[in-house]
Order: C-alpha cells, then structure tokens, then sequence
C-alpha cells in the first residue's frame, strides 16, 4: 500500500468509484480509494437496480438526465457491458390527488426534455400484460428511465479508474483522520498510514463516522436504514420490462431483471437507524403480498433470495454532496437516501468537475451539506421502497 497520496476516497461503493473515475479523467494524479470490505459492499450492491428521471425537483431532474446520458454511453466509455436498459419506469396512481402531483411532476420533467408523461390504464397494461389494473386511474410513464447491472457497474468504474492510474485498496479500513490546523495530513488505516491533503468522503452509511475522524463541525444528518430486497425465479422473458411503482402498496416496485429473467423488487418496510442488515420475516410475507397485488401471476413463482442492505438516509432524502469549509480539502458526496446508484454518474462527474476546476454547471447547490444545520431542508424526493 502507498504511503503518501494526493487524494484519497473513503468508500469503494459506485459513488467513490464513479468520483475516481472522473477525477483521474481530468488528469488527476495520485488517487486512492479505500474500501473497508469488498468494492460494491455497502448499499451499491444492495440497491434494486433502478435508473430514472422522474423526480418532483428541477435539481434530480438535471442531475438524473445528465446520468441517463452517461449510462446510455457507458458501455464504449468504460469498455465494459453494465447491462444499461431504458426499459422505464411506470408509477401507478390510484386517486386523484396523486394524479394531480405526479401531472405537475411531468410538465417539470417536460420543461427539462425528459419525455415523461400521463397514460392510461389500459396503456400501462399493454405495458405491463400481467398487471392488475384494478383501482388505477392513471400511470406516469417514462420510457427512457431504466435499470443496470450494480455489480457489472462497479467492476467497470473500478477497472476503467485502475486503467487511468488509481489505486483501489479493498479491506483497507480509515480509523481515523489527521487534522492540524484545518488542514489534513493523513488518513490512518488499518494497514498503515497514507499521508495526504485531500479526503473525499463517499461511505454513505458510514459517512457520519468518516466526518467525526476529520472533526467536522457541521451537522450532517446521515443515518443507516435498513431496507430489503427479493429476486425470484426467472419468469418467461418481457413480462414486467419497467419498473413498476405503487405508492398504495406501501411504496413497493418491481421489475424484471434485464438478462437473467428474476423479478426484483421490494417495498418501504424500514429499520432503524441500524447498521444491521439481517433479512427478516417480516419483509418477505409483506413483500410477496404487495407484489401479488400488483401482478397477481407472482403468487406462483418461487423466491430465490432475499438481503438486506442500506438506505443511508438524511432528513429530506436528498445527499450531502459539496466541500467542507471548515477542513480544507475534504468533501462529502454521501446520505443519498436510495438513489446513490442511478445519481452516480453525474455525482462522479459534478465532484471532480469541483475539485479539479473549482467549479461546476451541475446544479449542486441543491445538495449543499450546510442546508441541514441552516434549516433549509429541500423538497422531499421522490423515494420508494
């Protein structure tokens, strides 16, 4: 392990991966991540594979588009196949308050050129040919939302970086962080110490933990959330191509997996703040019964697997991305509250942008880490399971 490095990244999920990538990009030199398990480990691997653009807010509109452009070219950029689909998201409204909202979510959307829109029962079901309908007045369609592959994802982010000269240490935990005179001048680990004047925290869950090591000042609400996940059996290929969202159903989604065929999914049963991951009971009768309600042919496929993973959750479900001003040289990209994984690419690309030119045309103000001890909480954002 080196000694000595110009940036070092504390966190190996798709975020802290995605931000080396970029900054290597632009020609940063000397860069490390360190990961305390495997790369993916905490919420990337865990997530439920979904990319989309429809948000309520202009900020994760942007940011989402920006990524959707990123995935659709990752493939030649990265050289490796991440499974990206735009196979969309349908969200299914069952009253008409909940119309209204998601109506003024689309012509927001629409102002941003996504081409998100109101479609009807019938339409979501030619969509969909095995959805139950019953109840539904209407859904909001996306076609050029969609899904990837986290664990394909990872590895490619981590191989293209390694390519551009970073260097990746898995199973290298930060105990601690050196600080004089607001300035940082090493990050203590449990392979030895790495000196260097720039630490990107990117451990989402754990980020709460990585600012107390540096002596962060600000109040950065970030908690650990554990949330499920389940895949079945594979089911004849086509059946439920988008994800699919009920906010009546306890926030559950689902969607068909892009090459193996298994459903995914799961819904908003919640525990914590808890770094416990254990699966429980209680999930999976919860989440079969919303997924039959949804598509009522599910009662018959068998459930392969279920997990648990982390939302890393701060107060209006938004991230804390941006620098630290009280610690020179120490950002935060953390707290994405479930939508870490499709926000990655812009992510990666906005704190490099930041770090290496000082500036960036990524709406990150919205994500400003200051917002939470100002009482400037941002709208809600859209958020299920």
């Amino acid at each position: 392990m080196k000694s000595e490095a110009k940036t070092v990244i504390i966190g190996g999920g798709i975020i802290g991966l995605s931000i080396a990538y970029n900054l290597a990009k632009l020609g940063a030199e000397d860069v490390v991540v360190l990961e305390k398990s495997y790369l993916g480990n905490g919420s990337t691997f865990r997530c439920g594979t979904g990319i989309r653009q429809q948000f309520g807010d202009e900020a994760n509109i942007r940011m989402m588009k920006r990524s959707v452009e990123l995935w659709k070219g990752m493939k030649e950029e990265l050289g490796y196949d991440v499974e990206f689909k735009q196979s969309g998201y349908l969200f299914l409204l069952y009253d008409e308050e909940e119309l209204e909202s998601f109506k003024a979510n689309v012509r927001l959307q629409n102002r941003f050129g996504i081409p998100s829109r109101i479609i009807s029962p019938d339409e979501a079901k030619m969509i969909v040919p095995p959805l139950n309908t019953e109840g539904v007045i209407a859904a909001a369609w996306n076609h050029t939302d969609g899904k990837a592959n986290p664990f394909r994802a990872v590895f490619a982010y981590a191989n293209a970086a390694k390519k551009l000269g970073v260097e990746i240490y898995e199973y290298t935990e930060a105990r601690d962080i050196k600080v004089e005179d607001g300035k940082i001048r090493a990050v203590l680990t449990n392979r030895g110490e790495i000196k260097t004047g720039r630490v990107i925290n990117a451990a989402n869950a754990w980020a709460p933990l990585i600012n107390k090591m540096a002596g962060i000042p600000v109040e950065i609400p970030i908690h650990p959330y554990k949330h499920q996940g389940i895949k079945t059996e594979p089911i004849k290929p086509g059946q439920i191509e988008p994800m699919v969202i009920s906010f009546k159903h306890g926030g559950v989604y689902l969607t068909q997996e892009a090459n193996q065929g298994g459903v995914i999914g799961g819904y908003e049963l919640k525990y914590g703040p808890t770094y416990d991951i254990t699966p429980t009971y209680e999930f999976l009768r919860g989440v079969s019964y919303r997924f039959t309600q949804l598509i009522p042919a599910l009662k018959y496929v068998n459930v392969i697997r279920i997990w648990g993973g982390f939302y890393a959750e701060t107060p209006d479900h938004n991230a804390a991305i941006g620098r630290i001003n009280e610690v020179d040289e120490f950002y935060i990209a953390a707290g994405f509250s479930g939508h870490g994984f499709m926000l990655a690419p812009a992510v990666g690309e906005a704190v490099a942008e930041l770090i290496m030119d000082g500036k960036t045309d990524k709406p990150l103000d919205f994500y400003d880490p200051y917002r939470f001890e100002r009482g400037e909480l941002r709208q809600q954002a859209i958020q299920m399971g």
